[in-house]
């Protein structure tokens, strides 16, 4: 059985990087923003497991630190998530453009 070498690891964790930077720097939809913020934590997380695998002296100090990243993510979802329905039920919107006041 082969292993998959660390560059097709670092190739995928920049691809999903760059598609998450994109969208959130280019999308509109705060809910898109958010989907984006997830892949580019994501990104970072397959890169803390693969230099955790292939470093100098391999460790679970990448999937350590990777879990913590992924609890982060999920409590940014969740709170991001909760002021999109107050910002939602007060403006009837999702576009980020529209978001620039914070009175109505």
């Amino acid at each position: 059985m082969t292993s998959v070498p660390l560059p097709a690891y670092l190739v995928l964790a920049l691809m999903l990087f760059c598609i998450g930077l994109y969208g959130a720097l280019t999308k509109r939809n705060t809910v898109i923003v958010l989907i984006s913020i997830e892949l580019m934590l994501n990104a970072v997380n397959i890169n803390l497991v693969a230099f955790s695998k292939f470093g100098m002296t391999p460790a679970i100090t990448g999937q350590v630190f990777s879990l913590f990243t992924m609890t982060i993510a999920a409590a940014e979802a969740a709170v991001g998530l909760a002021i999109l329905m107050a910002l939602y039920r007060n403006r009837k919107t999702v576009h980020i453009d529209e978001m620039n006041t914070m009175k109505h």
